[in-house]
């Protein structure tokens, strides 16, 4: 199971990357973008360490604070769900 856990965590995290780097490239050229709700609901089922690295290494969304603090407070929850898993059920 920890290993499944892994590479979700890895394909997710990928995916969310290459959405992100997509949406910038739309911005730039004009193109129809990716909602909002969707990069939002990529980080909050598990890409959020890969989109917010990805934010700020292309500076994309950085002057929206519903990404630059909704998406490290979605990874702090994450990261207590999964510390209070590890300790009262696995």
């Amino acid at each position: 199971m920890d290993k499944i856990f892994i590479v979700y965590l890895i394909v997710i995290n990928i995916i969310a990357v290459i959405v992100t780097v997509f949406d910038k490239k739309a911005a730039i050229n004009g193109w129809r973008r990716v909602p909002e709700k969707t990069l939002l609901l990529l980080s909050a089922i598990g890409g959020s360490v890969g989109m917010y690295l990805t934010m700020r290494g292309i500076r994309h969304k950085t002057l929206h604070a519903k990404f630059m603090v909704g998406i490290p407070v979605i990874f702090v929850i994450q990261c207590v769900i999964v510390f209070l898993l590890c300790k009262y059920v696995f």
